[in-house]
């Protein structure tokens, strides 16, 4: 199952939690405004009514804890691994091949899912990161199975760590970047996984933004951010580093390393320069002459596929709204082909393989299914292993279809449609008839929708909602014009974008105009904002998870290591340095135009979020309830950027679904004591918006 989609604000960078500024709140702003002889008292709010059913898709099945995901090898084969609950959180469990009924749970992690982890090459150890209520300062934890211990690599309070290289031929060593001496950089160390011992490989004194190993493990390249927003790329001669190329601004977020050619002499990167999409190409280091390897005339470069060993990229995807594969080395050529017939229209993906490259883990995804299999590479058998959740995909889902929605200046917006039961009876992604909608933002907004499961469509299309997630200018993926067509655009044309989905879905038949919510998180909750203060008649109601709602306050709250993107934030959103930038932002952010709202919305956010500060939140719903506004205000204090626990996630999209119900007129599952329990959920203000409650 994909993660919920569209929590990735700021993405590149990540984030860890300071202190933000907010507002002043003068002392009688949650006190009733005194009444004056002309006026008339707001009339006490009523308790919002709903529709609901219980013959729906249950919320624990669209948002609980899937039965087994994340499928690895360990690098010899013989043991399989996966995540799985355990007593309701999700952990690491591992089982010989041949024995997977034997499986035992190898961490004990006991609050928060585990968001990744991988199999070390020494086939003893496996690697995990965590962090503390989503403050994203992610620490890096071992598993040793010869004794079933494990050890925090990273123990440092308040430092953020990642996992920067492992390597088959130095299976005991690993590479990890660490914050720790200095908040603003990343230092190199190597770890080796037998004695415990941490080697300092590259003090970052230079603020780059990161190292690049060879495959000789040794450190060649390094980039950084130049004032103007362009990347440059360095390279090490000796012990020195030296300008190996610039790019330019524009093409710093399409252009850029991936990993180094067997031999060492040449690499592997994305290039955009002279050109729109993102190619694939080859580089030689001595004469930076190129040779494309792979390009799409709509698409960009995405994931790849790397031999184990060789480390040779054997094919690379693209995605113009559906994956299409382009195969660089002929020996997978068979066995892509015979994997594309294991579930007829599913995507297909190598997750992992062995060492010996004899068998591999391959997941297939669809928009309403998915599956794992061990794939036998010399008997060209696949072999059923596991269904992340099996007992959803028996519910009645709905299709999701790829559509293409011009904009008002020509630009084609690549989005994705899903039509409830009542409305496609025939599953042709066409509606028979309009039924209400929701527009579904993504987040970044460097970043993308795509084409498979995505739990929201499912649950809203289940609830009587035609569900439309729209690629507006500024997502990645298709171009650099594309992404660049953004910059300076918060509220303006990228909005446009999501105003003209919304006529395209009414022309169609989609939607009835009056019945049009407008939802998402991160960016899509800014979006949301945006939505209810800058078109305030467009749509009927609001939901908005992690938004930010004040672009000022938003770039003046970042941690350290997001300064070296300040150039990329000023360029694309607006200097706060500058008389007009700041004009700028300040016409951009919602908080500007709070009492344009004349719509009901709903706010979602996590305490910790070290991306999109609590403040962000409490700053539009103070200045909505001074404006007598209709807000209703859900907080979750063991939470950050997003939603990552299950419990959390159920108690959240209940109250959405019953908010939508008394606002657009589809149907929800009633809330139960035991979903409210089971989460941390604080509803500070409106709880008379939701019904049931």
């Amino acid at each position: 199952m994909k993660p919920l989609p569209g929590l990735l604000f700021l993405a590149a960078c990540g984030g860890s939690p300071t202190p933000a500024p907010s507002l002043p709140t003068p002392d009688h702003a949650l006190e009733p405004m005194p009444k004056q002889p002309t006026e008339t008292a707001a009339p006490a709010p009523k308790q919002a009514v709903g529709k609901p059913r219980t013959d729906l898709i249950p919320r624990s099945l669209l948002f609980g804890n899937p039965e087994r995901v994340a499928v690895r090898l360990s690098p010899d084969g013989k043991q399989l691994s996966w995540m799985a609950p355990k007593n309701g959180v999700m952990n690491i469990w591992v089982a010989p091949i041949d024995k997977l009924d034997q499986a035992k749970a190898v961490t004990d992690e006991k609050t928060r899912p585990i968001p990744s982890y991988s199999w070390a090459f020494t086939g003893k150890h496996l690697l995990y990161q965590q962090d503390v209520g989503g403050d994203e300062n992610f620490h890096v934890f071992k598993v040793d199975l010869s004794d079933g211990k494990t050890v925090e690599l990273t123990p440092s309070k308040g430092a953020r760590a990642e996992i920067a290289g492992l390597d088959h031929k130095s299976p005991n060593k690993i590479w990890i970047s660490i914050n720790d001496r200095d908040p603003a950089v990343f230092d190199l160390h190597e770890y080796d996984l037998t004695t415990g011992k941490r080697t300092l490989v590259m003090q970052n004194d230079d603020g780059y933004l990161g190292f690049t190993l060879d495959n000789a493990n040794q450190v060649r390249l390094a980039n950084k951010k130049n004032p103007d927003g362009s990347t440059q790329l360095m390279i090490r001669e000796g012990k020195a580093w030296k300008a190996f190329d610039t790019i330019p601004f524009e093409d710093a977020e399409t252009t850029g390393i991936l990993g180094f050619t067997p031999d060492n002499k040449s690499v592997y990167a994305t290039e955009s320069r002279g050109r729109d999409t993102a190619a694939l190409v080859e580089m030689s280091l001595a004469t930076r002459k190129q040779k494309v390897l792979g390009e799409h005339p709509k698409a960009d470069v995405g994931n790849a596929i790397v031999h184990p060993t060789k480390h040779t990229i054997q094919a690379v995807a693209f995605d113009p709204g559906r994956v299409t594969w382009k195969i660089l080395d002929k020996s997978i050529e068979k066995d892509l082909a015979a994997l594309a017939k294991l579930d007829d229209g599913a995507d297909v993906n190598i997750t992992s393989r062995t060492l010996d490259d004899k068998k591999w883990i391959v997941a297939t995804s669809s928009d309403r299914k998915a599956s794992y299999y061990l794939w036998d590479r010399a008997a060209q058998k696949a072999t059923f292993l596991f269904s992340p959740a099996p007992k959803l995909y028996e519910q009645p889902l709905s299709r999701m279809s790829t559509v293409t929605i011009p904009a008002r200046d020509g630009l084609e917006l690549v989005s994705y449609l899903t039509l409830p039961k009542s409305a496609d009876p025939d599953g042709d992604g066409k509606a028979n008839s309009p039924v209400p909608m929701v527009l579904f933002v993504h987040g970044g907004p460097w970043a993308r929708d795509d084409w498979g499961f995505n739990p929201v469509h499912q649950q809203l299309a289940n609830r009587g909602y035609a569900v439309l997630s729209v690629n507006y200018r500024g997502s990645t993926g298709f171009g650099k014009k594309f992404l660049n067509a953004a910059n300076l655009q918060w509220g303006k044309t990228m909005h446009d974008d999501l105003i003209d989905a919304v006529a395209w879905s009414v022309k169609q038949g989609i939607s009835p105009k009056d019945k049009i919510c407008i939802a998402g998180g991160s960016y899509g909750g800014y979006a949301t904002l945006a939505g209810l203060t800058m078109t305030p008649d467009v749509f009927a109601c609001g939901v908005d998870i992690v938004g930010p709602s004040n672009l000022m306050t938003l770039l003046a709250s970042i941690p350290p290591y997001w300064a070296p993107f300040l150039a990329v934030f000023h360029t694309r959103m607006g200097n706060p340095t500058t008389d007009e930038g700041k004009a700028l932002l300040l016409q951009a952010s919602p908080l500007t135009h709070t009492a344009k709202i004349s719509r009901p919305l709903l706010i979602g956010q996590g305490a910790n979020d070290p991306r999109v500060k609590q403040a962000e939140s409490e700053q539009i719903v103070t200045a909505m309830k001074k404006h007598n506004l209709p807000v209703t205000y859900v907080l979750f204090p063991d939470e950050g950027h997003g939603f990552h626990r299950p419990e959390n996630n159920i108690a959240f999209f209940a109250v959405m679904e019953a908010f939508l119900s008394a606002h657009l007129g589809g149907f929800y599952q009633p809330i139960t004591t035991e979903e409210l329990k089971a989460s941390t959920m604080q509803i500070k203000d409106g709880k008379q918006g939701i019904p049931g409650l």
